[in-house]
């Protein structure tokens, strides 16, 4: 029986996987490994769901009494149908041979798991890489997904049996949780997908600097989609476009909050995204299809986002454009760049030093006129001169540059660094620019700053409304930007500055009174204990008197 928990009891026990990988590998390892394999669990449990579903006349979907076994047995016994496994493959898009399945691997482990000949089967880590290519090999949807979860690797064991060991362990540590009824079978729930979101999440916390590569904040990612969202109706569904995804979880927060914050069906967005880094790609994959996200509305690119490119603009422009790309990144900054259409508008190209602009750039390109793109950047991009202060002069001239929002330091595990987010738009009727200094609103943890539900909504009233909060927020004018030199920085809009009240001299005079009263009364009570001493020693009466002196004619003054 595969047991039933409650989401936060399977979040737990999933992030307790990796205890036995903790002591061999950092947290950027052995998430791929633990990543992996859940994933890997799902899409075996959920084959065998599938099979016996269709195998069994009388099945009764009961999952609190998930029958693994059962299933098991059921689609081993059926192995050599040709319907059965086309059926499943058009369903699933992917096929695993009964030998290669979780439940037999977890068997295996257990002593439980035998031959066709009815011999005991010992598990070897050559069993679970046969798994992995039986996925990869049924479908390009799953070509390369399992790459990063490196079988043998000497991290996870000097030689095969203690690499097997190793795995074994990571498998019976999941092997009884029911992932099946976390599925969502309906996609009206993401109990699973939230459970993974959760793990990728953990392992950013533990990864220090490194999860920069693969996560934003949840905070953060929910702000950005929300201020893309402001305003928007999309009944019919939406595109939307991360250019630096890292593990798609910002993409997939249009998923959470279209429906109450732009009347859209979470079943209609079409997601594009792109990502340079192999394993972190993959784990988007997987990210998106454990939420439940129909393969032909996933459009995701493993590549570099500035070398070359993509999607082509023929194929689609975005109702929402949404990035944390890695923030002053090196890049070519090649003279060809300037005949590139996303960059030659502006005539100059962002430092090769600096990337900030290039991906912003890209982004802004990509995005519909009705659209909206927000975006992570370090501060400099406020302020900085040269080629990047004539790409901000441009965007101020027309009017592209919607909001400029300061978030606090600390909220990023790659950095301390305070950021802001720029929001932009094609189709503005004017050339405001709402500045927002959100810097003081955020929640104290223990390794870092998080945004608060009310630190969001605070941001996100402010900016709908487009008008001034005292020391908070300012809609400055096209002439009042000029004036600056399109210095953007956020000071020199919104006042912060809290004055001192002014001091009441009298209050003081009145306390300075009331203070030598009282010291004068402490100096009496004290001089009459101290002519209450006495002493055989000469010397020391002497002393008393002498002291005594002191005070009283301090008191005579």
């Amino acid at each position: 029986m595969a047991k039933t928990l409650t989401k936060s009891e399977l979040e737990h026990a999933l992030f307790s996987a990796a205890d036995s990988l903790r002591s061999k590998m950092d947290a950027n390892e052995y998430k791929n490994y633990l990543l992996g394999i859940i994933f890997y669990k799902y899409l075996s449990d959920k084959l065998l769901y599938i099979a016996a579903e269709s195998l069994d006349p009388n099945f009764i979907d009961d999952r609190d009494d998930l029958p693994l076994d059962k299933w098991q047995k059921m689609y081993t016994d059926n192995a050599d149908d040709a319907e059965l496994l086309s059926d499943l493959k058009a369903t699933l898009m992917y096929l695993i041979s009964p030998e290669h399945t979780f439940t037999y691997i977890f068997n295996e482990i257990n002593g439980e798991a035998r031959t066709k000949d009815g011999n005991l089967k010992t598990f070897q880590i050559s069993d679970l890489a046969d798994a992995f290519n039986d996925i990869e090999s049924t479908s390009k949807d799953f070509d390369g997904l399992f790459k990063d979860v490196q079988l043998y690797s000497q991290k996870l064991g000097s030689n095969a049996q203690k690499q097997a060991d190793t795995i074994s362990e990571v498998i019976k540590s999941i092997g009884k949780i029911n992932l099946i009824e976390q599925d969502d079978q309906n996609n009206k729930n993401d109990t699973l997908g939230d459970a993974y979101e959760y793990l990728i999440r953990e392992f950013a916390s533990e990864s220090g600097k490194k999860a920069g590569e693969f996560y934003t904040p949840q905070k953060v990612s929910e702000l950005l989609t929300k201020l893309t969202l402001v305003g928007k109706k999309y009944p019919e569904g939406m595109t939307v476009y991360d250019p630096a995804m890292g593990s798609g979880s910002l993409l997939l927060n249009f998923k959470k909050y279209i429906k109450d914050f732009a009347d859209g069906d979470p079943n209609k967005v079409i997601y594009y995204g792109q990502e340079i880094n192999i394993s972190t790609f993959n784990l988007a994959r997987m990210n998106m299809i454990l939420h439940g996200v129909d393969s032909g509305n996933q459009h995701l690119r493993q590549g570099d986002t500035l070398d070359a490119d993509w999607p082509p603009i023929s194929q689609t422009m975005f109702d929402s454009v949404v990035m944390n790309p890695p923030y002053s990144l090196k890049w070519s900054a090649n003279k060809g760049f300037l005949q590139d259409p996303r960059f030659s508008p502006y005539g100059v190209l962002a430092p090769k030093s600096k990337a900030d602009y290039a991906f912003l750039l890209h982004g802004f390109y990509h995005l519909k006129n009705t659209g909206t793109m927000a975006i992570v950047l370090p501060h400099g991009v406020l302020f900085r001169g040269a080629a990047e202060g004539k790409i901000r002069k441009k965007l101020l001239e027309n009017g592209s540059i919607d909001a400029v929002i300061g978030l606090p330091a600390n909220l990023f595990y790659n950095t301390s660094i305070p950021t802001v987010i720029l929001v932009l738009k094609k189709n503005k009727e004017n050339r405001d620019v709402i500045f927002i200094d959100a810097s003081k609103g955020f929640e104290k943890k223990k390794n870092q700053n998080e945004l608060r539900e009310e630190d969001i909504q605070k941001i996100l009233d402010t900016y709908e409304k487009h008008e001034d909060v005292e020391r908070y927020a300012h809609l400055a004018k096209y002439d009042e930007i000029e004036e600056n030199d399109f210095n953007l920085n956020i000071p020199r809009y919104v006042d912060t500055f809290i004055p001192e009240p002014p001091v009441d001299l009298k209050k003081v005079a009145s306390d300075l009174h009331d203070t030598n009263v009282e010291i004068e009364k402490n100096q009496k009570e004290l001089v009459g204990m101290l002519k209450e001493l006495t002493s055989d020693d000469s010397d020391v009466m002497d002393g008393l008197d002498a002291i005594i002196k002191e005070l009283e004619a301090e008191l005579h003054e």
